[in-house]
This record gives structure tokens, C-alpha cells and sequence, in this order.
């Protein structure tokens, strides 16, 4: 089981980062289309931004416990979690490879 303080920091990024995602996604587009000028004000607004408003600062966890590390996207579970419930027969569709 992960810290709480730490699946509570990752919870409060997530909303960070979908409070400013638009309006990253509009300096960006200016970053990469716009003329010299507009260039430097966005790159400069970009960077007054809090550090929590960019989607990397975002770290997959376990759904269940919040564990950091081992990661499985499809299931939103860590392999610890994932390999438990399967033998548990949680997760349907997943069965145990015997041969």
C-alpha cells in the first residue's frame, strides 16, 4: 500500500492538469505555429504555469492500493494486484495460461 500523502499529491495533479489543459494545448500550438514574437510570450506564460499543470507529473497507480510501480494500463492495476485477482477469478475474461 502506497502513502496516502502520496495518492493524494497524484489526485491533486490530475486536476491540476485538467484545469490547464486547454490552455496548454493553445500555447503549444502557438509554440509550434506562431511568428517569433508570439513564440517568446507563450514559452513565457508557458513557464509561469505551475510545474503540476504538465500531464507528465502524473503517475500511473494501482486503482486498489496505489502502488507506484508495475504498472498495467489496460487494467489500471499493478502487477501484484493484477496477478491476485486473476487467480482469485476477479477479473473476468483472464484466465491462468496452463499447458
Amino acid at each position: 500500500m502506497a502513502k496516502k500523502s502520496k495518492i493524494a499529491a497524484n489526485e491533486r495533479r490530475k486536476t491540476v492538469v485538467l484545469r490547464y489543459a486547454e490552455r496548454r494545448a493553445q500555447l503549444k500550438e502557438i509554440i509550434r505555429t506562431g511568428t517569433p514574437q508570439e513564440r517568446d510570450a507563450a514559452v513565457r506564460e508557458l513557464s509561469r504555469q505551475p510545474r503540476d499543470a504538465s500531464a507528465t507529473r502524473v503517475r500511473n497507480r494501482d486503482s486498489v492500493d496505489g502502488r507506484p510501480r508495475g504498472h498495467l494500463t489496460k487494467f489500471g492495476l499493478s502487477r501484484v494486484r493484477f496477478r491476485e485477482m486473476a487467480h482469485r477469478g476477479e477479473l473476468p475474461g483472464i484466465t491462468k495460461a496452463s499447458w
